[in-house]
């Protein structure tokens, strides 16, 4: 018996299933979030060691900001001076300011957000959006209420907003021990001629919504304090968009002229998704090249601009602090924008684009923030699940005795949104839509198929948009598209399988046979074997073709995974028109980016591999189908299987049937969907085939009667009379001898 056709129909479909499996596992172990505490939490205790490090070098610079990097191009720090910070009008550095206003609305009719201000360092306390909700359930209650008003809506807390999520320690000899949260673009520090003031903290008055004004005051010889610098910071709405524009000015109140450079917090760490079973936040970046390789400063480059949240962790954990700006193999780019993303939304800043206007210096692109921003570093915060934020170091600014000098930029605070950051300006111009990357993070980051990823949410949308008006109905016609692509290939293959395994069949007496003959000349029965396959015309190998529409799906599910986890178009999206949500509000595939929710627990239990919240019945309804698959639409075996090969194909079968399902138990309820319609399709598909392939005529004949039509068998067949005439002349020349 020959056991080499029976293996290939054994161990292929096992490591197939045992590559997609292990990819699906690996993305949803690659790096997994840690647990994140509420806002109104506070650490129980901070890092010895960091705040060790950050008293000694508050000594050092007297009252200067607590974490300011050390950089080579930075003055050296004057300790003769004392200066300090305080709101206008104070009679001391520290004196707690009115309480702070908002910008904007939850209005969706007259804003995109609410901007809320905090008390410390003119920062940015939450940004709450007036369209995007929490969880799917409140977003549809929100749209029953606008089409009805006297239908609840819910309530403000329910709305998606970005908040901090950095803590840093308290600063030395502060009364509250507890971590401060940083506030969002909160203002860091200031430096004037080397000597570095803390900004950070209630110095600022406001004195108009989003106008917040501080002063840098010099203790004199008399003790009286004399102004030095006043900061103004400006917040306001560019546009209708989801923009908000920075300024600042630095007065030099002074009789001689100063040098000012600006230290600020960043796009740091978002908030992640309640229920995401990934940690896919990233630092990204868009820059302009060389004035050499693109003399007009037209575009903006994104495409390698990103790093992983997780290493930037790593190269802060090494040296507590990391440049991600400039990059270190980069040589004269510019840097145009600077952003953070979660799952869904980025904040991001950018150059405070307008056609043909300059950014602040003379000669600069108005598309780059050459004129603000110098520096951008990386560092961690405290806590039982310290966070990563960003400290940005503006260019120093040359102020003349009376003058003033300007440093703006604008901040994005939205979705990732391709509709958005295509087609809206500036974010088309400046190439924003490099913040939507469909690739997910840890270990199988390269086996993501970004690019395939991007190809089908632009025809996955062309078919909601403009055909089917349903992401569901949608996901249904791609399995059909694809199914199509791949039906020439699935029926030759298949047909091809099936001959294999009919002549194979048909020349069993004659390879037993030959087993009995020559069972203790191993190498004359393969010999023969090899004879008797040439003299068919057949590849005992052309089995394998068949599960070859197997591997072309995988990239497909793959991306298809990274689509409905991260693509913001299909966010909180039901199938099928939501008609499952009109039968009482039931959560059945109320959102295809979550799992299905047939049956929602109101609770969480803890398991090994994830949390069960309720049971999913689109994983389940999967694993009986590739039951019937494997039990009634699979060809009869060419040979007698031993007990090893019996036992390989039954664990090659229960792995398809629960590792499978158990592995998507969490996943989108869009992927599941997929691969249960392609795989009723492709049972469908295989009967058919198999009927066609009942009237085709594929008993064995020998060469000489029929030529074989397939030329991997063809080829195989000449290869093995080669093999045998080489054979046939060594044999010939040792019986010379």
């Amino acid at each position: 018996m020959s056991r080499k056709p029976s293996i290939a129909r054994v161990v292929v479909p096992v490591v197939v299933s045992l590559i997609a499996i292990g990819i699906v596992f690996a993305m949803m172990q690659g790096k997994k979030p840690g647990g994140q505490q509420p806002d109104d939490a506070m650490p129980s205790a901070v890092d010895q060691s960091t705040a060790a490090a950050i008293e000694q070098e508050q000594a050092a610079t007297e009252g200067a900001a607590t974490d300011i990097p050390a950089t080579a191009e930075a003055p050296a720090i004057n300790l003769s001076r004392r200066l300090s910070a305080r709101a206008p009008g104070a009679t001391g550095p520290g004196t707690t300011p009115a309480p702070r206003t908002s910008l904007g609305s939850l209005d969706p009719v007259h804003s995109r957000m609410r901007v809320d201000f905090s008390a410390g360092g003119a920062g940015i306390d939450q940004i709450v959006f007036s369209e995007y909700w929490n969880t799917a359930e409140e977003s549809r209650a929100a749209a029953a209420h606008a089409r009805d008003p006297s239908k609840p809506l819910p309530p403000d807390s329910a709305r998606y907003a970005l908040r901090p999520e950095g803590m840093l320690p308290p600063a030395a000899g502060a009364t509250d021990p507890r971590p401060m949260l940083v506030p969002l673009m909160a203002v860091h520090s200031i430096e004037i001629d080397g000597v570095a003031v803390s900004l950070f903290g209630d110095v600022w008055a406001e004195t108009a919504p989003g106008t917040f004004v501080t002063e840098v005051v010099e203790e004199a010889a008399d003790g009286s304090m004399v102004a030095v610098v006043r900061v103004t910071r400006t917040f306001a709405f560019a546009g209708e968009g989801f923009d908000l524009l920075a300024a600042h000015r630095v007065d030099n109140l002074t009789v001689a002229p100063i040098q000012a450079q600006l230290w600020m917090y960043g796009p740091g760490d978002l908030a992640l998704e309640a229920n995401g079973l990934l940690d896919v936040r990233r630092f990204q970046f868009g820059y302009l090249l060389p004035k050499d390789r693109d003399p007009a400063q037209m575009t903006v480059v994104s495409h390698d601009g990103m790093i992983a949240r997780s290493s930037v962790a790593s190269m802060v954990e090494e040296s507590g602090s990391a440049i991600v700006w400039p990059m270190a193999e980069r040589s004269g780019e510019s840097l145009s924008w600077f952003g953070s993303t979660n799952r869904y939304f980025a904040l991001a800043i950018h150059a405070p684009f307008s056609e043909g206007a300059g950014a602040g210096v003379p000669g600069a692109s108005s598309k780059s923030l050459a004129g603000s921003v110098k520096t951008v570093y990386a560092q961690q915060g405290v806590g039982a699940s310290p966070a990563m934020f960003s400290v940005l170091s503006m260019w120093p600014q040359a102020v003349a005795a009376g003058e003033s000098a300007s440093i703006d930029f604008a901040t994005y605070a939205g979705p990732l949104s391709r509709q958005v950051l295509i087609e809206d300006e500036p974010y088309s111009t400046l190439g924003m839509v490099g913040l939507i990357v469909y690739q997910m993070s840890g270990c199988c980051t390269f086996c993501t198929f970004a690019w395939l990823a991007n190809g089908l949410v632009i025809f996955l949308a062309a078919l909601h948009d403009h055909v089917f008006f349903d992401w569901g109905l949608a996901i249904i016609a791609l399995v059909v598209v694809v199914r199509l692509a791949l039906h020439p290939l699935t029926r030759k293959s298949q047909i091809q399988m099936q001959k294999v395994g009919r002549v194979m069949g048909a020349l069993k007496p004659e390879l037993e046979e030959l087993q009995k003959r020559y069972k203790d000349e191993p190498k004359r029965m393969q010999q023969e074997q090899m004879r008797l396959y040439s003299e068919y015309g057949v590849n005992p190998l052309g089995c394998l073709g068949g599960f070859l529409p197997m591997f072309l799906q995988m990239p497909i599910w793959i991306a298809l995974y990274a689509v409905l986890y991260l693509a913001f178009e299909l966010r909180q999206e039901p199938a099928f028109f939501g008609i499952f949500q009109q039968l009482g509000g039931w959560l059945f595939l109320g959102d295809l980016s979550a799992p299905d929710n047939f049956i929602a627990f109101g609770r969480s239990f803890d398991l090994w591999a994830f949390t069960l919240q309720g049971i999913n019945v689109v994983p389940l309804l999967m694993g009986a189908v590739f039951f019937i698959q494997q039990k009634y639409m699979q060809p009869p075996s060419m040979t007698t299987l031993t007990p090893e090969q019996e036992q390989q194909q039954k664990m090659m079968k229960w792995m398809t049937v629960i590792l499978f399902p158990v592995m998507l138990y969490k996943a989108p309820s869009g992927l599941t969907l997929y691969i249960m319609t392609s795989t009723l399709i492709g049972i469908w598909e295989s009967k058919r085939v198999r009927a066609e392939v009942a009237k085709m005529d594929l008993s064995p004949k020998k060469r000489g009667a029929v030529k074989s039509k397939d030329e991997v068998g063809r080829r195989y067949a000449d290869a093995l009379d080669r093999l045998q005439d080489r054979n046939k002349d060594k044999k010939t020349f040792k019986d010379r001898d």
